[in-house]
């Protein structure tokens, strides 16, 4: 065989196995069972990482979600997660505070019954088993510990169980129990979505942020507060060693909750691993930065066309 076959019978092999490569990733199965996970006002950017998935030709067959996860994931499955993105563009710090119903009690700081009516009559209130798609939303009874799968019933009580997050939002009653955030037991439920034959198992994680990071945008605050404040230079003075910013109250509750929620969902992650995971850290948000939500969905949605062109190339 000459030099010149040998290299023609390489190239029309390769040209072979290229073409058959290209019509089995054009003939992929796109049907999807997606998975938001819970993350505060990170989650806003599931919306980015759904946007992308759609225009990419993917089929979101079912859907579930915690916290907020479960609420973004029911504005896509009543179909109206475009009138929620338009509306939560509209939202600023003054209205942050006009939407938080504080009422402090023993067991919360806020009501949270204003930002769901609020959402009511932006989005109206439906029954789970009517929606297009298999819903599902995560909480959790405090007295058991145990998870509280939604899957029937009023959606918007489904949402509200899911988002009460402790010591924050008031727990919600239903019947003889007492729920409260999903997140607490199952902030990535890669277990509870429901799954058709063949569906891509693709999960968005917006739980591992970086709380060091999120800390010292906080303790940043904290010094520039304190600089205007002439009681707090005094105390700075007074106390030994002046005031310490890094261990409090609040910032010994979040880190517990953060390091509880992150080790839950990498848990979940290796008993239910997916075909396609998006895991973002959101090393600049907290989970209070309702106000940026272009840039958390402009995020989402960049970081969703980067797995998917590493999952399909």
């Amino acid at each position: 065989m000459t030099e010149s076959t040998e290299s023609s019978n390489l190239l029309n092999l390769f040209t072979e196995v290229k073409d058959t490569v290209i019509r089995r990733i054009r003939g992929r199965k796109k049907d999807v069972a997606l998975v938001l996970s819970s993350g505060g006002a990170r989650g806003l950017a599931h919306i980015g990482a759904i946007e992308e998935l759609l225009v990419r030709g993917y089929h979101i067959r079912s859907i579930a979600g915690t916290s907020m996860g479960a609420l973004v994931a029911g504005m896509y499955a009543t179909g109206n997660l475009e009138t929620y993105r338009s509306w939560m563009q509209t939202i600023d710090k003054r209205k942050i505070r006009e939407l938080t119903d504080y009422s402090p009690s023993l067991d919360h700081l806020v009501k949270g019954k204003r930002i769901i009516d609020t959402l009511k009559t932006i989005v109206p209130d439906t029954d789970i088993d009517k929606l297009p798609i298999p819903y599902a939303a995560i909480s959790t009874d405090w007295e058991s510990g145990h998870e509280v799968v939604f899957r029937h019933g009023s959606l918007y009580e489904a949402i509200r169980a899911s988002i009460s997050l402790p010591a924050y939002f008031e727990p919600m009653h239903l019947g003889d129990k007492l729920l409260i955030d999903g997140g607490t037991t199952n902030p990535l439920p890669l277990n509870r979505v429901e799954r058709h034959k063949g569906d891509l198992l693709v999960a968005v994680n917006v739980c591992g942020h970086d709380y060091e990071g999120e800390l010292e945008l906080k303790r940043t605050a904290e010094r520039q507060r304190m600089a205007s404040s002439r009681t707090l230079q005094l105390l700075n003075r007074i106390v030994p060693g002046g005031l310490k910013l890094d261990f409090n109250y609040f910032t010994l509750l979040n880190r517990t909750a953060s390091i509880m929620i992150h080790q839950n969902a990498q848990l979940m992650l290796r008993l239910c691993p997916p075909d396609i995971l998006l895991d973002i850290p959101m090393r600049r948000f907290s989970g209070s930065d309702y106000d940026k939500s272009e840039r958390l969905i402009a995020i989402g949605r960049a970081r969703m066309k980067k797995v998917l062109d590493d999952y399909e190339e």
